[in-house]
Formats: structure tokens, sequence, C-alpha cells
């Protein structure tokens, strides 16, 4: 499936506005519980400036999806991220994506990751991830699973559950 050129796929500006910012943590924010929440536009900040890889896809300038990246050796204090620290010696790791509902189902997200899969396998590194199994994210696992992505581990927060999914490329 070719995406529309209508749509582009950028990367975080260097310098981030107050006004991008909001709009990346909105669009997080109506996500949720599909992506964790954040707790406030300041820690979205932080959180970008501890990531790696930060792609934004508009269309018709309005933005419409995003995804935030790390790779191992970020101070990110996530669960989910220590886990591939603890398992895996260098990965990229998907912390978080979200697309605007109206546009799902249009090859959005699968343009955000075949980027970022490119970037993995052109570094011979893998690429990781985590979905929440409870609450019950089933279109995410199929969509992970049919990208090539496998089940290596799950964990149970006190809210929610999720599995840990890999794609190796070496």
């Amino acid at each position: 499936m070719n995406l529309d050129p209508k749509f582009k796929v950028s990367e975080f500006p260097s310098q981030i506005s107050i006004e991008f910012l909001k709009k990346i943590y909105n669009l997080n924010q109506e996500h949720t519980p599909e992506v964790g929440s954040l707790s406030s536009v300041k820690y979205l900040n932080e959180l970008i400036g501890l990531s790696s890889k930060n792609f934004y896809i508009s269309f018709e300038n309005t933005i419409i999806g995003f995804m935030i990246c790390f790779r191992e050796g970020s101070k990110y204090k996530s669960k989910n991220y220590n886990f591939f620290t603890q398992n895996e010696s260098k990965f990229l790791y998907i912390d978080r994506i979200a697309i605007k509902s109206d546009y799902r189902r249009k090859g959005v997200g699968r343009s955000l990751y075949a980027l970022i899969d490119a970037i993995a396998k052109n570094e011979e590194i893998p690429l990781c991830c985590e979905i929440n199994i409870q609450p019950l994210n089933q279109i995410s696992i199929d969509f992970h699973e049919s990208l090539g992505f496998c089940r290596v581990d799950e964990f149970a927060f006190d809210d929610h559950e999720v599995a840990y999914f890999i794609k190796k490329h070496s």
C-alpha cells in the first residue's frame, strides 16, 4: 500500500515549540490507554530530550500521528524500556505511537513503522516495543505480528499488563 503523497513524514524539529509539544501531547492523551498517559507537556518535552528517534506525520499541515523511540543507554526510567535494557545490548525501542482515529487503516502507522524498521535494519539492531494485553489491544498485536514482531515476555503492572515484542535484524 503506497501512502497518499498528501501525507508527510518528518523528524521532530530540533527546536520544539510549545505549540508543537501541545499537539503531540493532546494526540497522546487522546489515545490512552493504547499509549501511556503523560503527566504534562513538560514531561513530554523531557521524554523527547531523552529519546533518539522521533517522527510525526502530517496531512495538509495538520499533525495526525507521531512516534517516539529510544536507543539503549538512555536515562529513561520506564519499566518497559528497562526490560529491553536488561535483555538486549543494543536496540531501538518504540515507546509510543499514536495515529488520529480518522487516519487509521490508511497506511499511516505502517509508513512510520517502515521508516523506523529501516533504521533498525540498517544498524542491525532489534526493534522493540510493548503492547497492552490487559486491557487487550488485539489490533496492535495483530499489526505487530504481521510486521514480523515476536512476543518474548509479559509483565503485570498494578493497573494493566503488557507483552514485550521484538523484531530481530541481525
